[in-house]
């Protein structure tokens, strides 16, 4: 389906979707709120998040180039890539040096977002998704529905009937538990015997040129150590200055993402194995990604480049919450999704997701970097109506509601009219059809409206 709209339609008519999403971002929403509530100086935490970040954007060749030759010092090999179809040549090409046919994979939204699956089955290399919910995608061939819990659309029953029917030794009992142990049972031994391992970096440490990662399951140590060859793909944002900057944003991070005061495997790469190391890879390879990203900065986007990628907009947007991430349509759903989208793909295929929004202001309270997502979701609105990409339908209305509002006695009369329309055609205090509104009405009741407007009620107020 091509449309956000069509998309939308198909997801507020499944049910089932809407049972997976509230489980997952209800508990994420709940252990948060615990977290932070545990986190003294919360705010001034925040704070020095987005300060941390914000001068790393503001310096950013300069941490880029200290990265690079730490990186270097330490023995990997470090590659720059404009765009994504140059990100994955050189992944792609990295792996045929190697005589890899297979690869296992670490969980990385870069990577779905610059193509790395596609393109590495066009290369002919097999790939292995070693995270259990991009496992559970691989197996039902699907795109991931949220950047931390890519399989959240999916209902425990749907996996279960999945598993059964793709693993080689599926689970009796119907349990968590039980479903996990297959998993593993059908991932370890091609974990351990991949030629090569792809990871995506949470942090990229500057003054040690180390990578940052982290999970919780322990699939990325797994997946990265035992190959002979390691490729890391980051997004040039994800610089951090040092140890003690990537230690506080881990703390920010963990807290927004999954409620816990740290992710259960947290690891740290600095280079390929060493004389004298027990294991590690002979090769580490870390290919730095533009795709945008700089464009982003020089046009007004910069404050999206503080992302940590914790997926709290997404787990608070009421919106999200009532269609999932797959409507969305790109790499990234919910309201970071609908900024970073039309910067990636284009505003012209993307413009429904800004207008995807209450406007509520959740997304950016819960923010552990603060970004100002409302007001980036409208400057894309404000770009759309500029470059003429809104429907001549959506102007012409616009333009007619303008007209009206600038005379406050045809307003009032109008509105008055509206709402003793409305009023007539409510049952039992909720209005289930109405004219000129069935994308509201469709699939909710509209409340009946008060007897008096808020502006009559005001000045009743004030005369009293």
């Amino acid at each position: 389906m091509s449309t956000f709209t069509d998309r939308a339609d198909a997801a507020l008519a499944d049910p089932l979707l809407k049972i997976a999403v509230e489980r997952t971002a209800g508990t994420a929403e709940a252990k948060r709120a615990a977290a932070i509530a545990a986190f003294p100086d919360f705010e001034a935490a925040r704070a020095r998040a987005a300060a941390i970040k914000d001068h790393v954007i503001a310096h950013l060749g300069a941490y880029l180039e200290e990265f690079e030759a730490n990186a270097v010092a330490a023995g990997a090999c470090v590659h720059w890539a404009s765009t994504a179809d140059e990100a994955c040549r050189i992944v792609v090409e990295i792996c045929k040096t190697a005589g890899a046919r297979t690869v296992a994979r670490s969980k990385s939204m870069l990577g779905e977002e610059i193509g790395l699956p596609h393109a590495l089955a066009e290369a002919g290399i097999r790939r292995i998704e070693t995270d259990l919910a991009e496992h559970i995608i691989q197996l039902a061939d699907e795109r991931p529905s949220h950047i931390i819990w890519p399989a959240m659309h999916k209902t425990r029953e749907e996996v279960s009937a999945l598993f059964k029917a793709r693993h080689r030794s599926p689970h009796e009992e119907e349990t968590i538990a039980a479903m996990a142990e297959s998993a593993r049972r059908e991932l370890r031994m091609q974990m351990l015997g991949a030629d090569v391992g792809i990871s995506g970096a949470n942090f990229l440490v500057a003054d040690t040129g180390a990578v940052c990662t982290v999970t919780n399951e322990g699939n990325a140590e797994l997946s990265l150590v035992p190959p002979r060859v390691h490729i890391v793909t980051a997004g040039i944002e994800k610089i951090v200055p040092s140890m003690e900057h990537a230690v506080h944003m881990l703390r920010m991070l963990a807290r927004s993402a999954t409620g816990a005061a740290l992710t259960q495997y947290t690891t740290f790469y600095a280079g390929p194995k060493r004389p004298g190391d027990r294991d590690g890879p002979e090769e580490m390879h870390i290919v730095l990604v533009d795709n945008g990203r700089t464009k982003m900065r020089e046009e007004g986007l910069a404050d999206m480049l503080r992302c940590i990628r914790c997926g709290a907009c997404m787990n608070h947007c009421v919106v999200f919450r009532q269609i999932g991430g797959h409507a969305y349509g790109g790499t990234y759903p919910g309201p970071m999704g609908s900024v970073l989208t039309p910067a990636l793909d284009g505003l012209k295929q993307s413009r429904d997701l800004p207008n995807a929004c209450t406007l509520n202001g959740k997304c950016q309270e819960v923010c552990p970097v603060r970004i100002p997502l409302p007001t980036l979701l409208r400057g894309w609105r404000e770009r759309s109506w500029r470059e003429g990409l809104e429907p001549a339908s959506t102007r012409a209305g616009l333009g007619l509601w303008a007209w009206v509002a600038c005379r406050p006695a045809l307003y009032r009369v109008a509105t008055g009219v509206a709402m003793r329309a409305m009023r007539l055609l409510s049952r039992g205090g909720w209005i289930a059809r109405l004219p000129l509104a069935g994308g509201w009405t469709r699939y909710r009741d509209m409340p009946k409206p008060a007897p008096r407007s808020f502006m009559a009620q005001y000045r009743k107020e004030r005369r009293g």
